[in-house]
């Protein structure tokens, strides 16, 4: 027997053909994990597939199997196949996405010094040499990843080939063991009738023991089940002797108990079970949506030739997430498993509470702030089909379950299901690619979908179902528009408009509560000086520093994390005239607490919420009215469901929308429909100040009608004047390089190779734009350059090339 596998190595895209082992053929089959050897490395491999005669004469046999169960089921393998050829990227890159961190190894290089003694040197790059030997000799052996944390942005590889040419160092190839494995904790359990135990009470022990050992032995005759050690010595004051005495005398058992590291145990400890008791009448246009949802779910979907993929387009408070809750249950009763992503973590807390409320027991959480011994738990209670429901951003749609019904993608529109490092993906078009293969059915749920998966549905690529009404009856907020240049014009150099502070004023006297958003962190946006004009920047970005004022006055980089203290004097002119720019969220709140100085302010921004459950936390007590006004920046635009939020204020409308970026008036016309959502939503009503610059730009009048209609047929032909998506395909190539002259040099190459290519292949629809610096030229010390193919196939055209050490992004959200 053999099998085909795709090998954990980056940048290997080939499938290789191994021989099966008489001895594992019983245990092997596709999307099994092993080990196999490649080159003169261990590496980790996952069958794809078996198959009856290699490629190959003499395959090497596969090693070992590292786990007795798939790691992928059969549509996970599809899923990957799929993906891999749709984004151009190594199908091991697309697998290593679907296993736990900690699981998924790839092989290293192990470094010592020969026979383990210190080393010096002479010769060589000295600097980088002495660093190296330095390190070595103080810690030991260490593999190359663990060495790339000591040498930030430095090439010590050839150093160390050097030193290991010159026997100064030795390497050898390693394999690491998984970091994640089964948790276990040592127990007890009374493994006698309670009436033996009683009756062997008084013979326990000498007068220094017995009174510990009676306690230790009457507590567990009053356990039903194994209890963990530690509760015994703390309830008993007993120690681990006494434990074996007992069990020597065949009163107790002693033994090991998985246990499962469960993320959800705080928070379903919290939920309120009356609610899943509460009968909510849907609307007549919310009962229409799951009637049609269910019908889908019902049906026998085995055949994936019919796929159902739903665009359920529904206003901001319209009642979307009863209609997910009803159709998992519908899915559930049938037994089958459901998914639902969520683009932020910030949203799981309430999307949790909300399923587990109804689903007790039964949900499982995924996201990356979990430890890898809960998210490898969570994995495995997946695969093993004792989770009903997954919850949790884009790396959830991957949870092996083995029977999905439904797919569930919240906030379609989101940016956050892109992922914007290698491999590119969107899990918006893997989910609806997922559900086909799975015969499930995938709903897609906005209020303000992309232009894409609007024009799909209005394509009957997708069933739209549109939940045009809130719940209640309040409707959508009122938006006010403030001309913020009128209020320079009249005095006010404020960051709040009169008619915004007025109103926040208003709102905090009635005790309700008031959000306000600015898509900016820090407290001003670039620190210059007034004398010179000369601007502080990053040194590896060249992107202005933001002042931050938390601690201490610090400039932070947004893009590499560079900081520094903020200059006394201009490092140009020498002049003490340093001042700020612009504003952030941190500026915001400072403000309103000048303003109102008894008002109680969170903020909710990337540098509040760092902290593993930072984001319930705060999410927890502004729900709680713990505070008045909650200031925060993109993540408040992200379905979040607050009722004593009457007043919503947009303190700045404009950013972003000046990018030099085909996408960019769709991204804020988005948030700031989003944004504005969150007001109203209960029956006390609300309304929104939205304060912009620019209040005759189309997609701040579009948004302040909440007139979504309107903006799609604008924006859908500014896309059609230009041949951006829906009427083209666009495909962005990347090339990073440290020195600029290396970036520009292979941009040019790569671009005439192309043009050849497509004049080749008579491609007349397809054109390049490029090669030319991308709109952030510079992050971290590495110089960038971009090409985009547009056209209506350009991944055919770049299928079968080699383009080493370019990133390739299929269907990019961005082309900054």
């Amino acid at each position: 027997m053999f099998a085909r596998l795709a090998i954990n190595v980056p940048t290997i895209t080939n499938l290789f053909d191994y021989s099966i082992p008489a001895e594992l053929e019983a245990q092997l089959q596709a999307g099994c994990l092993v080990t196999v050897p490649f080159g003169n490395q261990t590496v980790q491999g996952i069958i794809v597939q078996l198959i009856d005669s290699p490629a190959v004469e003499n395959p090497k046999p596969i090693i070992d199997l590292l786990d007795p169960a798939p790691v992928l089921t059969p549509p996970q393998l599809g899923l990957a196949i799929l993906l891999a050829e749709s984004t151009l990227n190594p199908l091991a890159s697309i697998v290593s996405l679907m296993l736990p961190t900690g699981l998924s190894q790839q092989a290293d290089v192990l470094y010592q010094t020969v026979d383990g003694r210190p080393q010096t040197v002479q010769d060589g790059p000295s600097s980088i040499v002495n660093r190296l030997l330095k390190l070595l000799n103080e810690r030991g052996a260490l593999r190359g990843r663990q060495i790339d944390s000591h040498f930030a942005k430095i090439d010590w590889r050839k150093t160390a080939s050097f030193l290991v040419k010159k026997g100064v160092l030795s390497s050898k190839h390693v394999l690491p063991a998984p970091r994640v494995r089964p948790k276990y904790l040592r127990v007890a359990q009374l493994s006698v009738p309670p009436e033996e135990a009683e009756a062997e009470m008084p013979n326990l022990g000498t007068k220094q023991t017995l009174a510990r050992r009676q306690r230790a032995l009457q507590f567990l005759i009053q356990q039903p089940e194994a209890i963990n050690l530690s509760w015994v010595y703390a309830e008993t004051g007993c120690n681990l002797a006494d434990l074996q005495e007992l069990e020597e005398r065949g009163l107790i058992r002693l033994f090991e108990n998985e246990v499962f590291r469960d993320s959800l145990e705080r928070i379903g400890n919290q939920v309120n079970r009356e609610t899943s008791n509460q009968v909510i009448r849907l609307t007549p246009e919310q009962d229409v949506a799951l009637q049609s949802i269910t019908e889908h779910v019902t049906r026998n979907l085995s055949f994936i030739s019919h796929p159902s993929s739903f665009l359920l387009y529904g206003i901001t408070g319209s009642g979307k997430t009863e209609i997910y809750l009803r159709a998992a249950e519908e899915t559930i009763k049938r037994g089958k498993q459901v998914i639902i992503l969520v683009p932020e973590i910030a949203l799981t807390p309430q999307a949790v509470r909300r399923f587990l409320s109804r689903f007790p027991g039964q949900v499982g959480l995924v996201h990356s702030k979990l430890s890898e011994g809960e998210r490898y738990d969570t994995w495995r209670r997946a695969r093993s089909g004792k989770l009903k429901v997954i919850i949790g951003a884009r790396s959830a749609l991957f949870s092996p379950l083995p029977n999905v019904g439904l797919i569930v993608v919240d906030e379609c529109h989101d940016s956050s299901f892109y992922q914007s490092e290698p491999p590119y993906y969107h899990a918006v078009i893997a989910a609806q690619e997922y559900a086909r293969l799975c015969g499930a059915v995938c709903v897609l749920g906005s209020a303000t979908p992309t232009i894409e998966q609007r024009f799909q549905a209005e394509n009957k690529q997708l069933i739209k179902l549109e939940l045009p009404r809130r719940i209640v009856e309040t409707g959508l907020p009122p938006v006010q528009v403030v001309d913020m240049r009128e209020e320079l014009k009249n005095g006010n150099r404020g960051i709040f408009s009169r008619v915004l502070a007025e109103s926040l004023a208003e709102t905090i006297s009635r005790g309700e509560q008031a959000i306000l958003f600015l898509n900016r962190r820090g407290t001003a946006t670039y620190i210059f000086c007034r004398d010179c004009g000369t601007v502080l920047k990053c040194p590896n970005c060249e992107t202005p520093l933001t002042l931050h004022l938390e601690d201490k006055a610090h400039l932070l980089c947004h893009h590499c994390g560079y900081t520094r203290q903020r200059p006394k004097t201009c490092p140009s002119c020498q002049s003490v005239q340093i001042r700020e720019f612009g504003l952030g969220s941190e500026k915001v709140e400072a403000d309103v607490q000048a303003m109102f100085p008894t008002v109680r302010t969170l903020r909710w921004d990337w540098d509040t919420t760092r902290q593993k459950d930072a984001h319930e936390m705060i999410l927890t007590h502004f729900s709680n009215h713990q505070a008045d006004v909650l200031v925060g920046t993109q993540m408040l635009a992200k379905g979040l469901d607050l009722p004593l939020v009457t007043l919503v204020g947009i303190v700045l409308a404009d950013v972003g929308l000046s990018l030099p970026d085909p996408f960019a008036s769709e991204r804020v016309f988005q948030t700031l429909t989003q944004v504005a959502g969150r007001a109203g939503r209960s029956s006390l009503g609300g309304k929104v100040i939205l304060q912009t610059f620019m209040p005759e730009h189309y997609a701040i009048q579009f948004a302040s009608n909440h007139d979504v209609n309107g903006f799609y047929q604008r924006e859908l032909e500014y896309r059609r004047q230009l041949g951006y998506p829906p009427y083209a395909k666009l495909v962005r190539l990347e090339y990073r390089h440290a020195d600029p002259l290396k970036a520009e040099e292979e941009s040019q190459k790569t671009a005439t190779r192309l043009k050849v290519k497509m004049e080749a292949e008579r491609r007349h629809q397809t054109e390049l734009i490029g090669p030319v610096p991308s709109f952030f030229s510079k992050v971290d010390g590495i110089h960038r350059w971009q090409i985009i193919v547009r056209g209506p196939d350009p991944v055919s055209l770049l299928r079968d090339m080699k383009l080493k050490d370019w990133r390739i992004e299929i269907d990019p959200i961005s082309l900054l």
